[in-house]
């Protein structure tokens, strides 16, 4: 049995003393030797954290004690290892970097479609536009069949990438998605505020749709953002891996290609 529960939550809600929490937490994941990361800010939380069962139910026990988390419940998955090489608490001003004012989805969210709805469309064939809102290195291990990529590079650049959006998508049905759902949490109000009339977000992101239904209608693995790079649909390793030259994901038939020599190229970055 793998030795490492690995969490994934987020929650936007109101907090404040943010350094004593920063503390607080901080003393918490090192006494009980979790490793990952934990952003707070103003807006609420967001983390990626791991650690052995016991001490894992303990962290949970401790998240839902603060303010606006008491039902909170974390994606997890199972490694053989530890994913995360040390344990960091931050503060930030925001807990997915935006840069957009008055976007605020802890009052003003948009409507979330669950896992097991969004399967029954896709399998009746229902017309609906599929966005994927994460960036592009992500999307080439994987994505939904037929999904429309924003094409950013970094979640900033979506604003100005709905904008390229083809006008007559406002009035149709869009579903938008990402990793864990945090990003469709801001996407969704924006592309709302830009005149999109029937937006949805799939509620907790491709993970959460993995969990609850497996891999239908997807196609390849899921990127995330730790040492074991992806996830297939049963959320288990795929061993894929990260260049480290130019640390583009690479799936194993990537890795073997000739043009991949480990810490120095691969076929995206090989040079003749």
């Amino acid at each position: 049995m793998p030795d490492f529960v690995n969490f994934s939550a987020y929650r936007f809600t109101p907090l404040d003393a943010l350094p004593a929490l920063r503390a607080r937490l901080t003393d918490f994941c090192r006494e009980e030797s979790l490793r990952g990361t934990i952003l707070l800010s103003p807006e609420g939380i967001n983390l990626f954290v791991a650690g052995e069962r016991p001490a894992m139910d303990r962290f949970l026990v401790e998240l839902r004690t603060l303010p606006g988390l008491s039902d909170l419940a974390p994606k997890e998955s199972l490694s053989a290892d530890q994913p995360f090489n040390r344990m960091l608490v931050k503060i930030k001003k925001e807990i997915i970097a935006f840069g957009v004012e008055g976007i605020d989805p802890a009052r003003n969210p948009s409507p979330k479609l669950a896992a097991a709805t969004l399967k029954q469309w896709l399998d009746e064939g229902r017309p609906l536009t599929l966005l994927d809102t994460r960036n592009d290195y992500e999307i080439r291990l994987g994505t939904f069949s037929g999904a429309v990529p924003a094409g950013i590079d970094h979640f900033r650049d979506f604003p100005e990438a709905v904008r390229k959006l083809p006008p007559a998508l406002k009035s149709q049905p869009l579903v938008m998605f990402c990793t864990g759902g945090i990003r469709c949490e801001k996407a969704g109000p924006f592309m709302e505020r830009e005149g999109f009339e029937n937006v949805f977000q799939l509620d907790g992101g491709i993970l959460k749709y993995f969990e609850e239904v497996g891999g239908a209608h997807y196609e390849g693995e899921c990127f995330v953002f730790d040492r074991r790079v992806g996830v297939d649909p049963a959320l288990k390793p795929t061993g894929s891996v990260l260049c480290y030259a130019c640390q583009q994901p690479l799936t194993l038939a990537e890795q073997a290609d000739p043009r991949y020599v480990y810490e120095k190229s691969c076929p995206h970055c090989y040079a003749v």
